[in-house]
């Protein structure tokens, strides 16, 4: 599956988005608790990639990550006061965008369960939309891997997908779904194993 390119969520200033990139994420974010707006945009330039690969990966939708990274952001905003520094501030960050992305999931799930239930009309889908759907599986097997990846429980999903986005640490992924490093660790192997094995059974590569 490749990567998500992150859309811009707020307009920023290339030139003091120069004139601070040599600047500390701890230092932005005494700025930005001060009320400094241009410290907390330079935040949002250097994070807007992590945040929305991170709600990306819990959502698998590009509109619902780009909706989810900027509730992050004002959430994130709004919380500056109650940042510790117990963890780097983009572990903080991304904490705040898996949970929010993950309280959309939910929403997400409820609302077609109750379509599938025949309390809900079934949303439109225009054809500009489904070429767009359709686009973007572009080989069997990338259509085969989508799937087996979305099958997989929760528990193992959730961790290769954030391992996949390659914007974190094995560490700070384990902060962000709140396990220990080890058993982060255990789980993405065993996910890869188990889609290893499902391939292998489709005719993809072998034991």
């Amino acid at each position: 599956m490749g990567q998500p390119s992150a859309p811009g969520f707020f307009p920023t200033d290339g030139g003091r988005a120069a004139s601070t990139g040599h600047v500390s994420d701890a230092e932005l974010v005494a700025r930005a608790r001060q009320g400094d707006h241009a410290a907390f945009g330079e935040l949002v330039e250097r994070h807007r990639a992590a945040v929305y690969r991170a709600a990306h990966a819990a959502l698998g939708s590009a509109s619902e990550a780009e909706d989810a990274a900027q509730e992050a952001f004002l959430a994130a905003y709004q919380k500056m006061g109650t940042y510790r520094a117990e963890a780097s501030f983009k572990t903080w960050l991304l904490s705040i965008a898996w949970h929010r992305a993950l309280s959309r999931r939910r929403s997400l799930v409820s609302r077609w369960r109750r379509f599938a239930s025949g309390e809900l009309p079934e949303p439109a889908v225009s054809r500009e939309t489904r070429t767009q759907e359709g686009a973007l599986i572009d080989a069997e097997m990338a259509h085969h891997v989508e799937r087996l990846v979305r099958a997989l429980p929760a528990r193992l999903r959730d961790p290769l997908l954030l391992c996949a986005a390659g914007e974190q640490t094995y560490g700070e992924i384990a902060v962000v779904l709140g396990i220990p490093e080890g058993t982060l660790k255990w789980r993405v192997a065993e996910a890869r194993r188990q889609l290893k094995q499902r391939l292998v059974r489709l005719g993809y590569g072998h034991e």
